[in-house]
């Protein structure tokens, strides 16, 4: 072996583990991109379906001279309030009155009536169970012009024409089947254990019920009495058969207004002020149970 091979250096050997390790290459977030544009079609959807209560607001603003010109005006700039001073009388104050209280009425005797119908459904077994569930979506079916004939009849001859009373009947008969319906789904997606349960403690059947299943079923009740209170609130029709001219309910109130007559034309200004203001309570109604309703709405479509 020559002296050059011996005095050659060994070649050294670098583990792995101390090499240091190579930067990750950057990767743009997948659906980023995606998420952006469901995000922005959201929002122009949301613009879409305002833009009509905006416009009525607006043009609640506006004189009639303004808003039958040709060119819109998307800024009440320069608008007063006339309109809704127009419209605020006394009618609009016994429309009023008698849609709070034919709406009020309904509501509480559907949501009573319905829950304990629903809690009958779902917690027992007996005879027409199933023929009454059937009944309920059946009567659903039928056209609720088909039945103004009889329904008027019979208010005529009960003398509850034109009656706070009479009306509030016939909503009641309307809401009740599909309130029934909603809450039996409400009341089937809380476990009977849980009652059970608290019998074992010493409570009895009715106790557990309010005290155990009562306070879950809060969101139910919220929802259906929303649904319950905007049909009896914007029902038209039946309210158009039963009442007179002198007893009206906000609808009615507000048809009043686009009805041309030859001595006065429609005052398109007055229209969207009256609009505006039979969509205030509503509006209120809403912004005050819309946590109770979205829960119970949300709680509905998985228990059901």
């Amino acid at each position: 072996m020559s002296a050059s091979a011996q005095l050659a250096p060994a070649p050294t050997r670098v583990s792995r583990s101390s090499q240091a390790p190579a930067a990750p290459a950057k990767r743009r977030p997948r659906g980023r991109g995606a998420k952006w544009g469901w995000s922005i079609l959201a929002i122009v959807l949301a613009l879409i379906w305002v833009f009509p209560v905006y416009w009525m607001v607006n043009s609640s603003m506006l004189s009639s001279s303004t808003l039958e010109s040709f060119t819109p005006t998307f800024l009440p700039f320069g608008g007063n309030l006339d309109n809704f001073g127009a419209v605020i009388n006394e009618r609009f104050f016994s429309a009023l009155g008698i849609s709070l209280s034919v709406t009020l009425i309904a509501v509480f005797c559907c949501l009573l009536f319905a829950f304990l119908a629903s809690v009958a459904i779902s917690r027992f077994r007996f005879r027409g169970r199933t023929t009454f569930i059937l009944a309920i979506l059946i009567i659903q079916m039928l056209p609720a012009e088909g039945l103004f004939i009889a329904q008027y009849k019979m208010m005529s001859e009960l003398g509850l024409l034109s009656n706070i009373l009479g009306l509030s009947l016939l909503y009641i008969a309307a809401v009740v089947p599909f309130t029934v319906w909603m809450l039996r789904g409400f009341v089937a997606g809380v476990p009977a254990e849980l009652e059970e349960a608290a019998m074992v403690d010493g409570l009895s059947r009715t106790q557990a019920f309010m005290r155990i299943t009562l306070p879950l079923l809060a969101p139910g009740l919220v929802a259906s009495g929303v649904f319950a209170f905007l049909q009896c609130w914007n029902e038209f029709t039946v309210a158009l058969v039963i009442m007179n001219a002198e007893n009206q309910t906000l609808p009615l109130w507000l048809r009043g207004f686009v009805q041309q007559s030859t001595s006065r034309a429609i005052d398109w200004g007055e229209v969207m002020a009256a609009s505006t203001i039979v969509a205030i309570p509503v509006i209120i109604f809403f912004v005050i149970v819309q946590g109770r309703m979205t829960s119970g709405l949300v709680a509905g479509a998985v228990k059901g």
